[in-house]
């Protein structure tokens, strides 16, 4: 069965739900495009979002089997800069986003999810960015919005050796602002929409104009990086040697070039 991204709209209340629990609700362009298209068509009724995921995780990220490969008809370059431009619709619609995390919340996804207003956990969420052992590099946006949460220090960390996060250290660095049960969690990420949506509309959107225009510029800058860089290792040597490594069963011999 394919996946899916689907949206529900209940009053105010709006969730988007990612489903492909066989794959741990693992993203491919078919997601993608769905995705973008809901964030572009959220109307002005409503005034909050959750975004959640079905089954036992909120999104492993890139189904691996994709990474690195090109099925579409666009150039590696086009295919980024549209998934860029669709994340983006994030900072562009009127709507905070609660991400209710779960699970495994890895590479792109957990980047999106940096992205995103607001991120609560529940208890046995882990957070990786596992991109570097299958040759790329972080480039959804989402390490800009780490560095400034927690600093070089745990980006370098979780960028350079893939290392697993669990749901207390987020929560002790300001990843998540909250750690829940996990039967709690979509209750709470309700709640929390809910009382989003009872404020006045002016108040919250301009509450966070003042949030963003802290922080954007940088993040956005840092997308445009990473979407040189990336373009540039899709066609490397190393990225070469890497998929000829993998086919073969050896190990890498990689040059830097």
């Amino acid at each position: 069965m394919a996946g899916a991204v689907t949206l529900d709209i209940d009053g105010a209340i709006a969730t988007i739900t990612n489903i492909n629990p066989e794959k741990h609700n693992a993203f491919d362009d078919e997601m993608d495009a769905q995705l973008f298209e809901i964030l572009g068509s959220i109307p002005a009724s409503v005034r909050a979002i959750v975004w959640r995921g079905e089954g036992k995780s909120w999104s492993s990220g890139r189904d691996v089997g994709s990474i690195g490969t090109n099925k579409t008809e666009l150039s590696h370059h086009e295919l980024m800069r549209r998934g860029h431009r669709g994340i983006q619709q994030l900072w562009q619609m009127d709507q905070p986003v609660i991400v209710a995390c779960k699970g495994w919340v890895m590479g792109g996804s957990f980047q999106r999810a940096l992205l995103a207003d607001i991120r609560i956990a529940a208890e046995g969420t882990r957070f990786r960015l596992p991109e570097v052992t299958h040759g790329v590099i972080p480039d959804t946006g989402g390490i800009a919005v780490l560095q400034q949460i927690c600093g070089p220090g745990v980006v370098s960390d979780m960028v350079l050796t893939g290392r697993i996060l669990s749901a207390e250290e987020a929560l002790h660095h300001g990843i998540v602002s909250r750690v829940v049960p996990l039967d709690e969690l979509d209750s709470t990420a309700r709640e929390m929409a809910e009382q989003i949506a009872a404020a006045p509309v002016a108040t919250i959107k301009l509450s966070r104009l003042i949030i963003s225009h802290l922080s954007r510029p940088a993040i956005r800058a840092s997308m445009d990086d990473e979407m040189i860089y990336q373009t540039y290792l899709n066609r490397s040597d190393d990225m070469a040697e890497l998929r000829a490594a993998r086919a073969e069963s050896r190990p890498g011999h990689y040059t830097g070039s």
